[in-house]
């Protein structure tokens, strides 16, 4: 193993040296403090578009679902509980406090027809596609 000493004063340029340090502060801020946004999936089958995102902890009254000019937003908020009556926290690493994620959606999405879900905290939200924008087989007679 090959240990060296620590420099305090690092010879790279200041600006790597200040991203380094926002780095870190990121890293070292408590949860509360810092803005989380909830992992998403979206998947395209041949008849809807399908959005998941993980939300648990977050309760269905704090969420909020728009499409509007072809952006799917979701909004909401995972609220931080303390209770005095429990014991310290040692460590906070799950971020809390309020997100907003936004998604183009392509024009062959049907908005009439969207449908969303939310179970065992995870939000999903079903856009099915207009009935012009989905495949359809042709069948070409080739003449001999």
């Amino acid at each position: 193993m090959f240990l060296s000493k620590y420099n305090s004063n690092p010879t790279y340029p200041v600006p790597f040296r200040f991203f380094e340090e926002a780095l870190n502060d990121l890293i070292q801020a408590p949860a509360t403090s810092r803005p989380w946004a909830p992992s998403v999936d979206i998947l395209e089958t041949e008849n809807e578009l399908v959005v998941k995102a993980d939300l648990p902890e977050v309760k269905l009254e704090d969420i909020s679902i728009h499409l509007e000019n072809g952006i799917l937003s979701l909004k909401g908020e995972r609220k931080f509980e303390h209770q005095e009556d429990k014991a310290g926290y040692h460590r906070l690493e799950r971020g809390y406090g309020s997100f907003a994620r936004n998604f183009a959606i392509p024009d062959t999405v049907d908005a009439e027809k969207v449908a969303a879900a939310f179970k065992d905290g995870v939000l999903t939200v079903t856009l099915p596609k207009k009935e012009i924008a989905k495949p359809r087989a042709i069948k070409v007679n080739v003449a001999r």
